[in-house]
C-alpha cells in the first residue's frame, strides 16, 4: 500500500513540474525576400537551464552558434536566424523543449521567401519517333504569384507566357531538339534546364561479350551498347561450331535485361563463336563482332571400337581404333588397358598409341582385356572385353561357325527355288511382240493387255516462236535477227527479285560454242494481250542492241516464252549477271546488312560518275531514260555502276511507285515538276532524277523525302521545298545535286557539265590529292558544329553552307516569264505567277517536245528530238 501511495505522489509531483512549463513566445510569421535575412524566437518558462530544440517541417536543425538569453532564473529565450534566405529555407518552423520523456511545443510559424519563381517540375529530356506528336510540362510557383511560363523550341520562342503549369504540345520534330521554359513573375524570371528531344533510333551493337564457366553450363553475358533512345527489348544470339569448318547453329533470340543467357547441351573441348545484336521498337543494332570460346576438357564419352589381338609364345599384340574428337572430349592423356586372368584384376597399363605390345604372350591365354581413353579429367567407358586364346583355337570355332552359316543358307536357298517353280508350274501365261495377254480369271478366259510402248495421238509439241509467227514488220524483223534467242537455249534458275510487273531470275545461257554463260533474266508478267505489245517490247530491244558502253548495261538478248493454251509469247529480256546485283540494294546493305562496311567518300563519288558517264552516253544516242533510280543501276565484278532498265524492264520494283488517278504507276520522288503534271519527259527530266539517284548514294539507300508520301510529294515541291543535305555530305556535292532540281528545266546541267564536274570532285578525293578526313560533331552545341568533309567548303564561315547562288536555280540568259517561276525563298512562298509546266524545253517551248498521246504511248514530233521509250 505504502508502495502504491508514494508513486502516485511521484507522478503528481511531475505532473506539477510539467503543468508550469510553458513557451511564453512563440516564433512569429515571416514573408522574407529572398536574400534578406530571417529571425524567429522561442521564450520557454519553468526550468532552470532548458534545452530549446528548433524544429522544421517535422526535422531538428542543428546549430553550432544557438544563444541562449535569461530572462528570469526559470525563464530562457533563444532565436533562430538564417542569414541569407533562399527558397529550401521555407518551411513551417516551432521549438520543443523534452522534460522527463515529455515534449512540448511551441505554437509553429511559416517562413514564406519571396523572389523569382522556383520550378517544381522542370523539362525532362525525352524520346520519340520522327513527326511523332509530344507534351512538354513546366510548372514553377512563387511568392510571389501569379506565375507565367513561356516556351522555347530550338532557340525559337513558342507562343507568350501562360499560366503555371503549363503543357506544350509539339506536333513533331524530325530532328533532336534542345527546349527550355522561363518562369515570370513580380520578382523577376527564372529559367529552368535546358531538356533534348531524342529521335529514336536503332540501337548500336552489344560490348563487352564475355562467357562463365559454370560446371557443364555457359553463361554468356554482355553489356549494351546505344540504346538509341529507346529500352531495347530483345537480343539475337548467333552461335557457330568450329569444328574443322564452321558450322552456323540456329540463332537465339532472348528477352533482355538481364542481358546474358546460360547456354547448356555443348560440346566439351570444342570451339564455340558468338556474336549478339539487340533490338529496340526502331530496329536491330549491327552484329557484334565475333567471340571465340573454348569449352572445357571433359571425360570421354564412347568407349574405343575393335579391340583385337595376335597371340604368339613370345608376345600379346593388341589393336583398337582411335576415338574421333568429338568422342574424346578433350586432349588424349593415354589409353588405359585392364585386364585380368582367373577371374583377379591385374594391374591396368598406360600405352600412349592406339596399340600395345605385351611380351610373354603364353602368360595371357584365357586372360580378358579391355580399353578406355583418359583425359585429364579422368578415364571413359571400357570397351567390351575380348578373351585371349591361341589362333588354333580360334580357328576352329571360327570352322564350326561357318559350316552352320553354310547349312542354313542352303536351306534357305532350296526353299526359295522351291516356291518359285511352283508359281512358274501354275502360270500359264503368254507373252506378245506387245506385252502379255490370256490371264485366267475364274471359269471364263479374260483378254487383257499390257502394252510395250505408248504414242501420243494430240500430235507434236507447238513449235518455236519465231520473228515471222508473230507477224511484226519487216525492218524491225530485220534489225533483231541477232537478237532473238531461242527458249531452249535457256535455263532458268532461282529467283533474284520479284515485283508488280515481273520478276528478275538467274539463267544459264547455251553459247553456239556448246559453252554456258551465266546471265539475268528479265521475265515479264502475263499482260500481253497483243501483237502489238510484243512489237513494242521488241522496239525497245532493238533501240538497245546497239548500246556499246563501260557504264550501259549490254543486252544480250531476247527471248519468247510459250505459255501452255495461250497464242502470245511472254518476251524475256536477257541481260549480263551483275555480281553485286543493284545499287540501291548494294548502298542498304552497307548500312543495314548484317555485317555492315565502310564506303569511302570517294567509292560514292565514283558511282556518281559511272551512272552520269552512262547517262551522257544514252543522250548521245538521243534516248530518254524515264526511270532513274539507285535500284536501276548495277553493279559489276568490278564494281562498275551501269545504267539499266530503261524501259525494257517494266519497272518491276513496286515499292516505289505511286498510282495518280488512273495515270500508270509512277516513280513520283524520282520525276521532276514538268514530267508530273504532264507526263513530259526530256534529258532535263533525266537529269532531275540523276539528282534524286546522286542524294540516294549519299544517304547509303534511304528512301527519298522520308516522311513525305508519294501522293504528297507534288505540292511539297511546287513549294520550292527540296530533298535536304545528307548527313557527311560535302557542302559541293550537295550543291551539284541541288542544281538538278530547278524548276526551270533549262536552268539545270547537262550530263556532259555533271561528267566534268564529278571528274573534277575524283581528281581532288584521289589518295594522291588528299586524304578522306574524320568527321568530328560537337555534340554539346550544335550551333557551332564543324563538318569537315575533306572536299573544302564552299562557304566563307568554315562550318556553315551557303549555297553559290543568290537566288535559288538561278541562271543566266533566263526570259521574265521564266523568272517568275523562281521560288523566293525555299519552302516559304508559292510560286510567283505563270504556268511552269509549259516551260519544259532548253528554249523554253513546249511544241518540239515528245509528247505522250492519250492512249499512253510516245509520238516522235522530230526526228532529230530525243527518243522517249515508253514504260
Amino acid at each position: 500500500m505504502g508502495i502504491y501511495l508514494w508513486m502516485i505522489l511521484f507522478l503528481l509531483h511531475n505532473a506539477n513540474r510539467v503543468e508550469g512549463l510553458k513557451f511564453t513566445k512563440n516564433p512569429a510569421n515571416l514573408t522574407v525576400t529572398q536574400g534578406n535575412m530571417a529571425r524567429l524566437g522561442c521564450a520557454v518558462e519553468g526550468l532552470i537551464e532548458p534545452e530549446i530544440m528548433w524544429m522544421k517541417d517535422g526535422e531538428k536543425l542543428y546549430s553550432m552558434d544557438q544563444m541562449y538569453i535569461t530572462i528570469d532564473t526559470h525563464h530562457w529565450e533563444t532565436y533562430h536566424s538564417v542569414k541569407s534566405v533562399q527558397q529550401q529555407d521555407a518551411g513551417k518552423y516551432w521549438c520543443e523543449v523534452e522534460h522527463h520523456g515529455t515534449v512540448i511545443s511551441s505554437e509553429p510559424a511559416w517562413i514564406t521567401v519571396e523572389g523569382v519563381p522556383h520550378f517544381t517540375l522542370e523539362p525532362q529530356d525525352i524520346a520519340t519517333f520522327p513527326g511523332a506528336p509530344f507534351n512538354l510540362t513546366c510548372e514553377a510557383i512563387g511568392p510571389p504569384d501569379p506565375v507565367q511560363v513561356l516556351w522555347w523550341l530550338g532557340g525559337v520562342q513558342e507562343g507568350d507566357f501562360r499560366p503555371s503549369p503549363s503543357v506544350l504540345m509539339v506536333e513533331g520534330v524530325n530532328d533532336s531538339i534542345k527546349f527550355y521554359c522561363e518562369a515570370k513573375n513580380a520578382r523577376g524570371i527564372s529559367v529552368s534546364r535546358t531538356g533534348t528531344v531524342y529521335i529514336k533510333v536503332p540501337p548500336d551493337s552489344p560490348t563487352n561479350i564475355h562467357l562463365d564457366q559454370m560446371s557443364d553450363n555457359v553463361t554468356l553475358m554482355w553489356s549494351p551498347g546505344f540504346t538509341g533512345y529507346s529500352d531495347l527489348s530483345t537480343c539475337t544470339i548467333q552461335m557457330s561450331k568450329n569444328s574443322g569448318t564452321k558450322m552456323k547453329l540456329p540463332e537465339l533470340q532472348v528477352t533482355v535485361p538481364p542481358f546474358q543467357h546460360t547456354f547448356g547441351g555443348l560440346s566439351s573441348h570444342s570451339n564455340y563463336s558468338f556474336r549478339i545484336r539487340c533490338g529496340n521498337e526502331v530496329g536491330s543494332s549491327p552484329f557484334s563482332p565475333w567471340v571465340d570460346f573454348q569449352t572445357p576438357e571433359a571425360v570421354p564419352s564412347a568407349a574405343p571400337k575393335n579391340l583385337t589381338f595376335q597371340l604368339t609364345e613370345q608376345q600379346l599384340s593388341l589393336n583398337w581404333a582411335a576415338l574421333n574428337d568429338e568422342e574424346l572430349n578433350g586432349r588424349l592423356l593415354a589409353y588405359k588397358v585392364q585386364w585380368n586372368i582367373g577371374g583377379e584384376s591385374q594391374e591396368p597399363l598406360l600405352f600412349k598409341e592406339n596399340f600395345a605390345h605385351l611380351s610373354g604372350g603364353a602368360r595371357f591365354f584365357n586372360a580378358t582385356f579391355q580399353v578406355s581413353a583418359c583425359t585429364v579429367v579422368g578415364c571413359g567407358p571400357l570397351s567390351m572385353p575380348v578373351l585371349i586364346m591361341p589362333i588354333s583355337a580360334v580357328q576352329a570355332q571360327s570352322a564350326r561357325g561357318h559350316m552352320w552359316v553354310g547349312l542354313l543358307f542352303g536351306l534357305l536357298v532350296a526353299t526359295i527355288l522351291g516356291l518359285l517353280l511352283i508359281v512358274l508350274v501354275h502360270r500359264r501365261s503368254k507373252e506378245s511382240q506387245f506385252g502379255s495377254a490370256f490371264k485366267s480369271s475364274g471359269m471364263e478366259s479374260v483378254v487383257s493387255f499390257t502394252a510395250a510402248r505408248s504414242f501420243n495421238r494430240q500430235g507434236l509439241e507447238f513449235p518455236e516462236h519465231t520473228l515471222d509467227s508473230l507477224g511484226i514488220n519487216d525492218d524491225l524483223k530485220t534489225k533483231l535477227q541477232d537478237v532473238l534467242i531461242p527458249e531452249r537455249l535457256l535455263t532458268l534458275g532461282h529467283m533474284l527479285g520479284k515485283g508488280e510487273f515481273g520478276s528478275v531470275r538467274e539463267a544459264f545461257l547455251k553459247m553456239e560454242d556448246s559453252s554456258v554463260q551465266k546471265v539475268a533474266v528479265k521475265v515479264l508478267k502475263t499482260d500481253i494481250n497483243s501483237s502489238s505489245d510484243i512489237e513494242q517490247c521488241l522496239k525497245e530491244a532493238a533501240y538497245m542492241k546497239d548500246f556499246h558502253h563501260p557504264n550501259v548495261i549490254q543486252l544480250i538478248g531476247v527471248s519468247l516464252h510459250r505459255r501452255p493454251q495461250q497464242r502470245l509469247p511472254i518476251p524475256m529480256v536477257i541481260l549480263p549477271f551483275m555480281k553485286h546485283g543493284d545499287l540501291h540494294t548494294f548502298l542498304l546493305m552497307s548500312r543495314l546488312g548484317d555485317e555492315p562496311f565502310t564506303l569511302s567518300l570517294q567509292t560514292l563519288v565514283q558511282f556518281m560518275l559511272d551512272v552520269a558517264r552512262g547517262m551522257e552516253y544514252l543522250g548521245s544516242k538521243n534516248i530518254i531514260h524515264r526511270d532513274l533510280a539507285a535500284r536501276n543501276c548495277m553493279l559489276n565484278e568490278n564494281m562498275t555502276v551501269c545504267v539499266a532498265d530503261f524501259g525494257l524492264s517494266k519497272k518491276i520494283y513496286t515499292g516505289d511507285y505511286y498510282r495518280q488517278g488512273s495515270v500508270s504507276k509512277l516513280p513520283v520522288k524520282w520525276i521532276a515538276l514538268e514530267s508530273l503534271a504532264d507526263n513530259v519527259y526530256t534529258t532535263q527530266s533525266d537529269v532531275w532524277a540523276f539528282g534524286v539517284t546522286m542524294w540516294e548514294i549519299m544517304a547509303r539507300g534511304q528512301t527519298p523525302y522520308p516522311g513525305v508520301e508519294n501522293s504528297e510529294v507534288y505540292e511539297y515541291l511546287i513549294k520550292g521545298e527540296r530533298l535536304k543535305q545528307p548527313p557527311d555530305c560535302p557542302d559541293d556535292i550537295y550543291e551539284i545535286m541541288h542544281s538538278c532540281w530547278s524548276p526551270v528545266p533549262k536552268c539545270r546541267p547537262s550530263f556532259q557539265q555533271l561528267v566534268a564536274q564529278l571528274e573534277g570532285l575524283c581528281t581532288e578525293l584521289s589518295p594522291a590529292a588528299t586524304k578522306e578526313q574524320l568527321l568530328y560533331v560537337n555534340l554539346e552545341d550544335d550551333d557551332d558544329r564543324e563538318l569537315d568533309s575533306g572536299l573544302g567548303a564552299t562557304a566563307n564561315t568554315p562550318g556553315t553552307y551557303e549555297p553559290q547562288w543568290g537566288v535559288p536555280w538561278q541562271c543566266t540568259d533566263m526570259e521574265d516569264i521564266e523568272k517568275d517561276w523562281l521560288v523566293v525563298s525555299s519552302g516559304a512562298a508559292l510560286a510567283i505567277g505563270g504556268d511552269y509546266r509549259y516551260i519544259i524545253g532548253p528554249c523554253g517551248s513546249t511544241d518540239r517536245e515528245s509528247r505522250q498521246s492519250e492512249d499512253g504511248r510516245s509520238e516522235d514530233i522530230r526526228d532529230d528530238e530525243d527518243v522517249i521509250i515508253n514504260v
